[in-house]
């Protein structure tokens, strides 16, 4: 069980020295002792309103903390006293009873705000006392005194920078309870009786329009409302009358006025029963040594001079809110950029319409929520800052267009890329296939939505990347096509050779048919002649027979000769065409360079059995001439012995006749 804590009567918890706040170490040992969480109510008003009167309830007793009967203030710094939480019993309630603002002998409007704060940053339970009524001035210094607190906060506690939660920010916060003394209004507003907490609502209620009159009205209202989410109000009546309230300390209740005892036993009850532990972030409990924690940081922080003094407030919160203001714009921009724009944009001024929108939108925000933005100094940060937000808005949509068409290029083009690696287009007009597929392909991207505005340059990019590749199937197919064309002309030529191949056989079929018409021409005159001359019929038949032998010899002769000098020119023609084409092929592929050496080599070896046959037939026919001409000698000798036969018969004959006819004479 937790040991109890026995303070039987107030201890200096903060001195306020010279204007200096200084824990005391002897009350920071006390709440080191402190093992339960604490209940920490503070207290913070104007001088002499009574504030130590109710902590003094609060403990249950009647006396305790100076309750100060003379215009002085009794109460310096900020005072301390647990006591077990009465119904609680795993509590302990720590009371704060703080020095009263407004001190005129003091004078020292820092001082002031440094209590305020420390008490509001300590506390779970926050006691706002004021006099009379809730009036603007009251509402002004709870504002400036929460930004400060805020601020202190943020610069002593570094992890509790930058709350955004809801949850988190409600839970390190404490509770309002705003107390009315010496209040003598009618609770009553439009002709209808109110409570004390509609009271306090509708004084922090704020108005509706736009206009900077009812901005400044509105914020901190607003900011109050934010700060403390939880707000309670009681209305004390004047306790006695005022000739008494010197010996308020000593009066037993029964000399108070009984609605006044009534109010203050309220006070009392929703404090015991609402009253929470106090919290740090993450909804850690705080116990007596994480409270001391606690003052020694807030003192160390607003003693190092962090918190500014208040001719400094209103500056330190216009910054204040106004970069909140500038923060709330900016994440609005965000979400409704984040909301409405769908990256990658069609096109740039779909983005910049977009932008305009939020961009408007984010300045209302601001507008709404800028305090004293008198030389538009934040405004103009935000503008700068919004400029930025659009910049990288266009940076991110560049991106994301060139990651969307870059993506859509390779799915699109990938079969393309597929058919080049299989060698499809490394044919003869290959080049024209693939540039025609490009153009197809193109199409089809372009036909594709939401490619964004890096669509043209990333399509360009894509196709300069492919230059080497379309480079490389043009070169193949123009030597392709340059092959096919010296095959084509190599063909031609051949062509061509055949077709003077046949017209040569046919000229020298003609020229063999002419000449065979004009020597048979010939031997039929020379037959005719022979049978004209019937003397030499028979011996010149066989004559005119061997002659016709040997001249159709002699012919065939001439003709193979002939047709041997034909083919000897047709070989030589064919040598020059084959060493062209072998020129011509040389360049070629190996294998069609062995085809062509192989129908060279047989060309060649034709040729040369063409030559050894026609040498043969040349010394055959040499022999044959010789051994015709032989003939020829021997038969014109023959023929000549004929004549001369025929000579020798014609004279006998004629001697003959002329002897007969002189034998009759003589007889």
């Amino acid at each position: 069980m937790a040991p109890v804590i026995h303070m039987p009567e107030p201890l200096c918890l903060v001195k306020n020295t010279n204007g200096r706040l200084v824990a005391n170490p002897k009350a920071l040992t006390i709440l080191s002792a402190i093992t339960q969480p604490v209940v920490v109510v503070a207290i913070v008003g104007l001088c002499r309103t009574g504030k130590s009167y109710l902590m003094n309830r609060l403990a249950g007793k009647s006396k305790g903390f100076s309750i100060g009967s003379t215009v002085q203030p009794h109460t310096k710094g900020i005072w301390m006293w647990c006591v077990p939480h009465p119904k609680k019993p795993d509590h302990t309630l720590v009371l704060l009873d703080t020095e009263g603002l407004g001190d005129v002998e003091k004078g020292d409007k820092k001082n002031d705000t440094q209590i305020f704060v420390l008490a509001l940053l300590l506390s779970s339970t926050f006691v706002y006392n004021t006099m009379n009524k809730i009036d603007q001035r009251d509402i002004d210094l709870l504002h400036y005194v929460t930004e400060l607190s805020g601020l202190l906060r943020t610069v002593s506690s570094p992890d509790l920078d930058g709350i955004e939660d809801a949850a988190d920010f409600v839970s390190i916060c404490p509770d309002l309870v705003w107390t009315l003394r010496d209040f003598y209004l009618d609770l009553e507003a439009h002709g209808q009786l109110i409570t004390a907490d509609e009271y306090l609502e509708n004084s922090l209620r704020p108005k509706q329009g736009t206009d900077q009159g009812l901005q400044n009205f509105n914020l901190p209202r607003l900011c109050i409302q934010k700060f403390f989410t939880v707000k309670k109000c009681f209305i004390f009546y004047l306790p006695t009358l005022r000739k008494k309230l010197a010996q308020l300390e000593t009066l037993r209740d029964d000399d108070l006025d009984p609605e006044f005892v009534q109010q203050v036993a309220d006070f009392c009850s929703y404090i015991f029963s609402h009253s929470n532990a106090k919290t740090l972030l993450g909804g850690i409990k705080v116990n007596g040594s994480r409270l001391e924690s606690l003052v020694l940081t807030y003192v160390n922080a607003i003693s190092s001079g962090d918190l500014p003094c208040m001719e400094d407030a209103v500056l330190a919160l216009a910054e204040i809110k106004n970069l909140a203001a500038v923060q709330k714009a900016i994440a609005h921009y965000d979400q409704q950029m984040f909301q409405k724009v769908q990256l990658p944009t069609e096109t740039l001024q779909e983005l910049q319409d977009l932008h305009r929108a939020s961009e408007r939108e984010a300045i209302e925000v601001f507008m709404k929520n800028s305090f004293k933005d008198v030389d538009q100094g934040f405004q103009k940060k935000l503008e700068t800052l919004l400029e930025a937000r659009q910049d990288d808005f266009h940076k991110r949509n560049s991106e994301a267009s060139l990651d969307r068409c870059s993506a859509l290029l390779q799915d699109i083009f990938h079969p393309l890329e597929g058919d080049v690696k299989r060698g499809i287009y490394l044919t003869a007009g290959g080049h024209r296939l693939y540039v025609q597929k490009t153009e197809e392909l193109k199409a089809k991207y372009y036909q594709e939505p939401r490619k964004g505005i890096q669509a043209e340059e990333a399509l360009q990019k894509y196709l300069q990347s492919k230059e080497s590749v379309r480079d490389r199937i043009l070169q193949t197919d123009l030597a392709l096509i340059e092959r096919e064309k010296e095959m084509e002309e190599a063909h031609v030529k051949a062509e061509v050779l055949k077709a003077e191949e046949q017209r040569m056989w046919v000229a020298v079929l003609r020229q063999y048919q002419q000449m065979m018409e004009q020597r048979q021409r010939i031997l039929q005159e020379q037959v005719r002649q022979m049978e004209r001359n019937r003397i030499f019929q028979h011996p010149l038949q066989q004559r005119a027979l061997d002659l016709r032998h040997h001249c159709q010899i002699l012919w065939k002769i001439t003709e193979e000769l002939e047709i041997c000098m034909k083919i000897n020119e047709f070989l030589r023609v064919a040598e020059k065409t084959l060493a062209a084409e072998e020129k011509a092929k040389r360049e070629s592929s190996e294998k069609e360079k062995k085809l062509h050496e192989q129908k060279v080599k047989k060309l060649l070896k034709k040729c040369e059995n063409l030559t050894r046959a026609f040498m043969e037939f040349k010394a055959k026919m040499t022999e044959e001439i010789r051994v015709r001409e032989s003939l020829l000698k021997e038969m014109n000798e023959r023929i000549k012995m004929l004549k001369a036969k025929m000579n020798n018969n014609n004279e006998s004959k004629q001697n003959t006749e002329m002897t007969a006819l002189q034998r009759p004479r003589k007889q």
